[in-house]
């Protein structure tokens, strides 16, 4: 994968590029950010464009000087230094076509897992096969994707022991091919305290070795792995990206693509999702759910939770993003009188939000919808969270009952 397949993420790509033209890359590093920015195809990138036999030539390929190093203080002879190298792998030579079927020998890649042989603790090696497939048909996909991808169902994945037991091997060998070792690791939050074993090699790792761990959530990363790795913030795609990636990557309409990338908040993996789902009459469902809560009473309200604990998850939670997409267009118009790329008919359904919730109460619901989004990411039961949320919505704006029907 090269640079210039990732979606935006201009900044990103310049920082890391200047961190190895000039020899200033940490030999462990943290990309961290939300879901569906890129962070992993950006490891995935640097990985190439590190093994890249053009981008960064090694004259001594065939004769290493083990002294030298990407992450010297002093320029090392072995990498272009100066503004006019090359900026991206170029995807031609043997390295990069290796790396990008993700079949490079230097290149390791670690992820959580299942078992896969009864009594045998997993590793990511069990599943390569199934991973290289996953990053070229979902390539912003999420963990859920890929858990989902290896028939995990509702079983946890993990970053085992062993797992850590085998890192610890691969990354102990010399280098095949290239002048470094890498190992991407994704998730790292589900490694919990096996981490641990993975400290003395982080803090002191064999020559040109590079780690780069990509998460979402660092308090869920053990601190001791977190203060040893360079942070390396990726921040969310900007809406005009995610609109143009839509346009041109998934040949959706520039109607559809303006109005979903609006609601995905720079998330393309969730714009994807939306944009699949598109027929899905999400007003009428949270016009329902509103209603029952504040008119109808509480059998409409079982009638409607029943209705949508059979959506599944991942229509859950776009129907709680579609909410909370609402509620930020009232409170916006609100402040500051306008919409931004919201239909006639959604318009008039956030102004009637803003007849029935002020400001304060609307902030109040989008936290708990955010809490709902976060349970049913952990598999919670959806009919006892969806009946806790219309009893908490219902608490949060009892005092201003408004018939919410066309």
């Amino acid at each position: 994968m090269q640079f210039k397949d990732i979606i935006g993420q201009h900044q990103a790509k310049q920082q890391l590029v200047e961190m190895i033209q000039h020899n200033r890359l940490s030999h462990a590093l943290l990309f961290l950010g939300k879901e569906g920015n890129g962070s992993l195809q950006l490891a995935i990138a640097l990985a190439q464009y590190i093994t890249c036999e053009k981008a960064n030539p090694n004259p001594n390929r065939n004769h290493r000087d083990a002294t030298s190093s990407l992450f010297a203080v002093e320029p090392s002879p072995l990498r272009l230094t100066t503004h006019d190298s090359p900026t991206d792998s170029c995807g031609v030579c043997s390295s990069c076509i290796k790396a990008e079927k993700l079949v490079h020998p230097d290149i390791h890649f670690s992820y959580p897992v299942i078992t896969k042989k009864s009594g045998s603790p997993p590793v990511s090696t069990d599943y390569i096969s199934e991973w290289r497939e996953f990053i070229k048909s979902y390539p912003y996909g999420n963990v859920y994707d890929w858990l989902q991808f290896i028939g995990a169902e509702n079983k946890q994945g993990n970053i085992t022991a062993q797992e850590c037991n085998d890192i610890i091997r691969q990354l102990s060998l010399k280098s095949f091919e290239s002048e470094y070792k890498i190992l991407v690791l994704w998730m790292p939050e589900y490694l919990g305290n096996e981490g641990n074993k993975l400290l003395k090699l982080i803090e002191e790792p064999p020559p040109n070795t590079l780690f780069i761990f990509v998460a979402e959530n660092e308090s869920l990363i053990l601190p001791t792995i977190v203060s040893r790795c360079q942070l390396i913030k990726i921040p969310a795609l900007e809406t005009s990206e995610v609109e143009e990636a839509l346009i041109t990557r998934n040949n959706t309409n520039t109607g559809t693509a303006r109005q979903t990338a609006s609601v995905s908040e720079g998330n393309y993996r969730e714009a994807l999702q939306l944009v699949q789902h598109a027929e899905d009459d999400w007003q009428s469902l949270l016009r329902e759910w509103l209603n029952a809560i504040l008119k109808t009473g509480p059998v409409a309200q079982t009638k409607w939770v029943e209705e949508v604990s059979s959506l599944g998850r991942e229509k859950q939670k776009q129907f709680i993003r579609y909410f909370n997409h609402l509620l930020e267009q009232a409170i916006r118009y609100k402040l500051m009188r306008e919409f931004i790329y919201l239909p006639d008919n959604e318009k008039d359904f956030a102004n009637r939000l803003n007849r029935i919730a002020d400001i304060a109460q609307q902030k109040a619901i989008i936290e708990e919808l955010d809490k709902a989004t976060y349970y049913i990411e952990r598999n919670a039961n959806a009919k006892i969270l969806f009946h806790a949320l219309t009893i908490k919505l219902y608490h949060i704006i009892q005092d201003k009952i408004v018939f919410l029907a066309n």
